[in-house]
């Protein structure tokens, strides 16, 4: 699927906004941001396999990890990859419903939540 940076960025919000806010009012400081795809060193710092594709990467300290006493200034930030995503989706739909899971799968690594209990819980 093809489309241009602008009308992702609609997508993105309007994805966002599928997100309950239940869970959004608990997000404080995050930043979301949009990348044409990872890096090859990342990917491979990462451990990942080659057929393995990555839509999102949450980067920052999870809540349970941080120290009151040292607050961070700087946003922990949402990383999600444009060109993995497009060359998944069939279409805007399916797009957005993956963005937002995306992010969702991302906001549980800020709260804490690790790689392998998520795939325990059916979110991989």
């Amino acid at each position: 699927m093809k489309i241009n940076d602008k009308e992702f960025e609609r997508i993105v919000g309007r994805s966002l906004d599928r997100i309950p806010d239940e869970i959004m009012r608990h997000v404080k400081n995050v930043a979301i941001r949009v990348e044409d795809r990872p890096e090859p060193e990342l990917l491979e710092e990462m451990g990942m396999p080659e057929d393995e594709i990555l839509f999102g990467l949450y980067t920052g300290e999870a809540l349970p990890d941080r120290l009151v006493t040292f607050p961070s200034f700087y946003p922990d930030t949402i990383i999600l990859f444009k060109e993995p995503l497009l060359d998944f989706c069939r279409d805007i739909e399916e797009l957005e419903e993956e963005i937002e899971i995306t992010v969702v799968h991302e906001i549980a690594h800020y709260f804490g939540i690790s790689e392998e209990r998520l795939v325990e819980l059916g979110y991989d």
